[in-house]
């Protein structure tokens, strides 16, 4: 079903659909890939593999407490203005490390079994390879073994998630909606890393599954979680059985349906993997929000604004609004499928 067919229909519910939650991963682009980051770390124990494109390590923000959160977020996570004051992935993961001491995030000893994909573009000025660089490191000193760290540096590439479409923007663009032509299909290279028993899709064709959309709301906990009333998912028909994996890819800044419509969710190449491999693909949402919260282009939160005190924030814990909300969204496709 296409974008604009699609946004005609009315939201349903998230279905239960028997997925196995063992085999579940997470990937995004910017913002999202800070998420991805963010989710594959406080939920170690629940996720086995991520993607992050341009995007950085474990509560970034929090890498220097002299400064704010988001004044972190914009300057050291993004564009740092030396190595000196960039990401870094030591501090990252002590930082990971405290907070799952105190119970807030599963354990850091999860982390080494997952299998991770990264991406940087050298022409990316948004956020600079070195952010991206401070994952790696990130997952190195959690004990990630090297065959399970996949670092794909671009020479070529801007800010934005990688298609081989012709209709994108040009590879070392930096334009909405960030989505890029640099000749290769970047959801296909991360899911393949993840799932490495996993194929490649066929030449473009028909899709044989159902792209849906959802209500979000009954996941949602919270007054300031700028998540949007309809998320979306791809569900391969053989995936109406169960037992299928489950892959979460979030959109970036800018990059939400609400804003592009159905840019990422429909045009970057997830589903047609998803389809030839009976993997589930969810596209949960956010929006633009004014005021309280603050999220004016409609970024997922890796600085903390999405929580109902702004004293305490959460953001980087299992009680995120965002993530909860996330993971509840996967505990329901986990949930048994319907039978007639």
């Amino acid at each position: 079903m296409g974008g604009s067919a699609l946004a005609q229909q009315p939201a349903q519910p998230l279905p239960s659909l028997g997925a196995n939650l063992a085999q579940t991963s997470v990937s995004g682009v910017s913002s999202g890939g800070f998420m991805a980051a963010q989710v594959a770390t406080a939920y170690s124990s629940r996720i086995m593999g991520v993607g992050v494109i341009a995007g950085g390590p474990y509560y970034c923000a929090g890498s220097y407490p002299q400064a704010s959160l988001l004044q972190t977020a914009v300057t050291t996570c993004m564009a740092p203005v030396s190595a000196a004051v960039a990401a870094d992935g030591k501090t990252s993961f002590r930082n990971a490390a405290a907070f799952a001491q105190q119970g807030l995030i599963d354990p850091v000893a999860q982390l080494a079994r997952q299998r991770v994909y990264l991406f940087s573009g050298a022409k990316d000025s948004t956020v600079r390879p070195v952010v991206v660089d401070a994952v790696q490191q990130f997952y190195l000193l959690a004990g990630a073994p090297a065959g399970q760290l996949r670092y794909h540096k671009s020479p070529d590439a801007g800010h934005g998630f990688i298609t081989a479409n012709p209709d994108s923007a040009p590879c070392d663009a930096t334009t909405y909606p960030f989505i890029n032509n640099c000749g290769f299909n970047q959801s296909q290279e991360l899911l393949r890393h993840i799932y490495p028993d996993k194929q490649a899709p066929a030449a473009q064709g028909a899709l044989g599954g159902e792209l849906i959309q959802f209500d979000q709301r009954e996941f949602i906990r919270g007054t300031h979680s700028s998540m949007d009333a309809t998320g979306y998912a791809y569900i391969p028909q053989a995936c109406r059985n169960g037992n299928c994996a489950v892959h979460v890819a979030f959109h970036g800044c800018r990059q939400g349906a609400s804003m592009v419509g159905p840019a990422f969710y429909g045009r970057t190449g997830y589903n047609e993997f998803a389809d030839r491999n009976a993997l589930i693909v969810l596209y949960p949402q956010v929006h633009p929000s004014q005021g309280v919260p603050a999220n004016p282009l409609g970024c997922w939160d890796f600085w903390g604004y999405s929580g109902d005190d702004p004293q305490h924030p959460t953001f980087h814990t299992r009680a995120a609004p965002q993530m909860a909300a996330v993971m509840a969204m996967v505990e329901r496709l986990g949930q048994p499928a319907a039978r007639p």
